[in-house]
């Protein structure tokens, strides 16, 4: 269905160096912008004195980042130090034991932040999955599963639910919610995977100590348990050469993204300049636009460090962590566009994978992504804004296998077919021409593949009567019946990989075309994903 390409060095560069000058020029209109309205009064609440001595202030628009850093700094960074500490000196001593250890510590951060009743509630939602699991029936689990986690997203059941939490302090709708969505994703997976394997036996105990254990109990990223499960249970885990240095690296790196964003945000009010739309709607359409591309940049930042932050912890533990979310600057395939790795891998194979199948048949497909995205919607929380959203990525899925579908029947696969007859036909004019186009390549999306074919019918019509039987240099790569050494096209040696394919000239110096595989979900991994989660 999809294409999953690696774009030429040449080609990525190109467009780096057109992104650059692009942000450059709207960045310096945004800077303006933050300069003037720094006094405005609409902006006092969100824009507070920050480095004084060089007159900056801070944009602190976004009060859970603030809290991260600030008030919630020393306890973050008190509980995951615990949790690190404690998981080395069990791995030293007794490291049959250390799942245990993960999962009493972890129940124990979560009885000292929300209190007792919310862990009881939590427990509740872990038994009542867990006896679902022994029925055996994983229409059953799923849909309690989703029953579960309806009720922590519509009302009146979530205002009851929240209650139960103790005290009242500012993260405490952030973690609530995290907590208890995360929960019910993860024991529905221990749910279905009891089903898949009942030769297996998983206990209430497995269960309890893939839920709560703490790097990812509040924010994730989701692992499904079947994984967890495996690598926890390695006794004597062993590290491979390198993996301490790549740790390092990873957490190096999200320190830097902490410092940028807080640089950042001494210079530009990227949250607090939407907020004002008077202000906003005198800006020029650069500063808008690097405005809005700013926002995104920053929420991939954010959940980058947030992951990045947990999957080191993970990493220690000798766990292999779905992988942060790719930024958006770097997409150029539809099929990356999700943005929670673990999300996507839970959905795929519990959803779109089970219903879909080999995903190349319309009713399936069309059945696949209608609930993958019904389940979606419910995870983000039912609004017009989702319903929108997860309306045109089912419609744009759907879509592509339409197109696909369309390009296969008869009268435009015997137009391609002719082309090809025709282009043997001519292959004495055209002696010595290598044509290693886009049209003849396996990986060419169908429609464009057609349209292709035809235009060449077209111009195989025509080219003979321009050039004889003169062998043609200077497009195509040049055979032995050309005379002289042919200059390649300008388009086919910037963009080759939109000019050549296996068994071309040159492709063993150039990247291949990665064809993406949708419907086996064995051997998965987070870069061979489908296009549905957030």
């Amino acid at each position: 269905m999809s294409i999953k390409t690696a774009l030429p060095a040449a080609e990525l560069g190109l467009y780096s160096l057109v992104l650059s000058g692009a942000l450059a020029y709207a960045g310096r209109g945004l800077l303006e912008a933050s300069q003037d309205g720094a006094h405005r009064k609409a902006f006092r609440e969100s824009v507070r004195p920050g480095w004084e001595y060089i007159g900056r202030k801070m944009d602190v628009a976004d009060f859970e980042w603030v809290m991260w850093f600030t008030s919630f700094r020393n306890i973050i960074v008190f509980a995951l130090s615990g949790h690190v500490l404690f998981a080395k000196l069990c791995t030293m001593v007794a490291p049959q034991l250390r799942s245990w250890m993960y999962a009493v510590y972890g129940a124990l951060a979560v009885l000292g932040t929300m209190g007792p009743w919310y862990l009881g509630l939590l427990l509740g939602h872990c038994v009542s999955l867990y006896v679902a699991s022994l029925l055996g029936q994983p229409w059953l689990c799923l849909g309690l599963g989703l029953a579960s986690l309806a009720s922590f997203k519509l009302d009146p059941l979530i205002s009851w639910q929240s209650g139960f939490v103790t005290g009242t302090f500012d993260l405490q709708e952030v973690l609530f919610h995290g907590g208890s969505g995360f929960t019910v994703l993860r024991c529905t997976s221990f749910a279905l995977e009891s089903c898949a394997h009942p030769d297996r036996r998983y206990s209430l105990a497995d269960l309890l100590k893939y839920n709560f254990y703490l790097p990812f109990f509040f924010f994730g990223p989701i692992m499904t348990f079947d994984r967890f499960h495996a690598q926890m249970s390695q006794v004597e885990p062993v590290r491979r050469e390198g993996e301490l240095w790549r740790i390092r690296a990873q957490g190096g790196l999200s320190v830097v993204a902490i410092m940028a964003v807080d640089i950042f945000f001494h210079f530009f009010y990227i949250l607090t300049i939407p907020s004002d739309l008077k202000f906003a709607n005198r800006l020029p359409e650069s500063a808008l636009a690097g405005l809005a591309y700013s926002n995104l940049v920053y929420d991939w930042v954010k959940a980058a460090v947030l992951f990045g932050v947990v999957n080191t912890v993970a990493r220690l533990d000798h766990l292999d962590p779905p992988q942060p979310p790719k930024c958006i600057t770097a997409l150029y395939v539809f099929a990356e566009t999700h943005f929670d790795r673990g999300i996507n891998d839970w959905l795929c194979k519990y959803v779109y994978d089970h219903i879909g199948g080999e995903h190349s048949e319309v009713i399936p497909e069309l059945g696949a992504t209608v609930a993958t995205f019904a389940i979606t919607t419910l995870w983000l929380g039912p609004c017009d804004t989702v319903y929108l959203w997860s309306f045109l990525n089912c419609f744009g899925l759907n879509f592509e296998l339409w197109v696909q579908k369309l390009a296969e029947w008869g009268p435009l696969a015997q137009i391609e077919v002719s082309g090809e007859g025709l282009g043997q036909g001519l292959a004495g004019s055209l002696e010595g021409v290598h044509c290693c186009s886009l049209e003849s390549s396996s990986h060419t999306w169908p429609p464009v593949r057609n349209f292709l074919t035809t235009t060449s019918w077209l111009s195989r019509q025509w080219l003979p009567l321009l050039v004889s039987s003169t062998p043609f240099c200077g497009v195509w790569t040049p055979g032995p019946g050309c005379d002289g050494q042919a200059l390649p096209s300008l388009w086919s040696s910037v963009f080759p990989s939109l000019t050549t394919r296996e068994g071309c000239p040159g492709d063993s110096q150039r990247p291949k075309h990665i064809p993406r595989t949708w419907g086996s979900p064995v051997g998965r991994t987070s870069d061979q994903l489908c296009p549905l989660s957030p």
